[in-house]
């Protein structure tokens, strides 16, 4: 028989299976599924499959709680913390977590979009087996792209996730930043803004571009309005210079001029940007009047990243001296604005660089992935300060892993 008749004797299996036919219903309506009738829709698709008493929770700002998100046929509840209930562990390891109940199975699972983790779906089976799991699982990674897809036209999941009031500053940060944390085979970040709902001049961002890591954190000058105002100029400016493709310290140039053109000489922008190659741990950095980051590696930190600082952004400095280092495979690089470090402990003395250090060596032997871990240390460190900060305080960590991601884009 000739090779193409080989061919055309095959037959492709393309009937649709019961799973199949399920997410299936969900993909072909999501597209022009107004937001508040995803809440029925993913109650219906998962009583197909036997399960009962849904709820979707999502991170509050605070990154304290997991908090029900109020729909027909959601089941809402009272706000869980992330540090003790079922649901918080299936949140901050990224995997399902089964409870077994009178009458069934309490499942978690996790709302992963991309590797940001959304919130929680938590529903209950009579019994599970291994075909419930993966149909579930696909069925939650759906639910968490429709909720990121519809967010942004709707105030519905924003006010969800507020367990306080939040200032206007806040407001305008919050519009700016990208997701907290993101993960891909080579390299993960996490960041977390305090106090999250009266955050001003704090923010950062970053975006990987092939396999170039690009990040920035500010901070802007003042507090308030004024801040936030200013870090959104800062924060635009970057993005604009970044998508320019240009190098790190003509984009320092093009924030400068935005910074003093639109607010004048007496003003200023804080700043650490990066560069990081996945491929091969090369990061490159620009200082422009920020605290050093810290080096972590093998759970410890075993240095400052000190290096030539230029003046801050909108004081018109020298073109800025790069400075360069090549990272080991699981090293981390924590950045953190001055907030963290000048605020005062609940003894009233300044809480300084050793006693960040000491924070981080002992939360780097408890917590394996970066977002538990900057989540960790921020609240450990608000605590160690009474409960409260005076000041914006930002951490931004991030995982150089090596390897590649190849492997991702082939078919089994």
């Amino acid at each position: 028989m000739a090779d193409s008749e080989r061919r055309d004797s095959r037959v492709v299996d393309r009937s649709e299976g019961f799973g199949e036919r399920l997410l299936g219903v969900l993909l072909d309506r999501a597209h022009e599924m107004p937001p508040q009738l995803i809440a029925p829709l993913i109650a219906e698709e998962v009583s197909r499959v036997g399960g009962r008493d849904v709820s979707i929770l999502l991170q509050d700002y605070g990154q304290q709680h997991l908090v029900s998100l109020p729909g027909t046929r959601l089941v809402v509840g009272e706000p869980e913390p992330i540090d003790d209930s079922h649901a918080g562990i299936a949140f901050l390891r990224a995997t399902p977590v089964e409870v077994p109940q009178a009458g069934g199975v309490r499942m978690f699972l996790p709302l992963l979009d991309g590797s940001d983790q959304v919130g929680v779906m938590a529903l209950t089976l009579s019994t599970v087996d291994d075909d419930d799991r993966r149909l579930l699982r696909r069925l939650a990674g759906l639910v968490a792209d429709m909720l990121v897809t519809k967010h942004s036209y709707t105030d519905q999941f924003f006010l969800a996730r507020r367990l306080e009031p939040m200032s206007v500053a806040a407001e305008i940060q919050w519009s700016l930043m990208p997701p907290l944390a993101m993960a891909v085979p080579q390299v993960a970040v996490a960041g977390i803004l305090e106090p999250a709902y009266n955050v001003a001049g704090d923010s950062f961002d970053y975006a990987l571009n092939g396999d170039i890591l690009h990040l920035a954190v500010i901070d802007a000058m003042g507090h308030g309005l004024d801040a936030a105002t200013m870090a959104t100029v800062a924060i635009g400016a970057y993005r604009h210079a970044r998508r320019a493709d240009i190098s790190l310290s003509e984009r320092y140039a093009f924030m400068d001029r935005a910074i003093a053109e639109q607010f004048g000489p007496d003003h200023f922008v804080t700043a650490q940007m990066m560069h990081l190659d996945i491929t091969t741990g090369r990061l490159r950095w620009v200082n422009a009047g920020h605290p050093a980051p810290l080096l972590i590696r093998n759970h410890r930190v075993v240095r400052r990243l000190h290096g030539p600082t230029t003046l801050p952004v909108g004081f018109g400095g020298e073109q800025p001296r790069i400075s360069e280092l090549r990272l080991q495979r699981g090293d981390r690089v924590l950045c953190f604005t001055d907030g963290v470090i000048e605020e005062h402990d609940a003894g009233g003395e300044q809480f300084g660089e050793e006693q960040l250090i000491d924070c981080v060596n002992r939360i780097q032997q408890t917590e394996e992935g970066v977002r538990a871990m900057v989540r960790s240390l921020s609240h450990t460190l608000k605590q160690r300060r009474g409960g409260s900060t005076s000041d914006d305080a930002t951490l931004f960590l991030i995982e150089w892993r090596g390897g590649a991601a190849d492997h991702l884009a082939a078919m089994d």
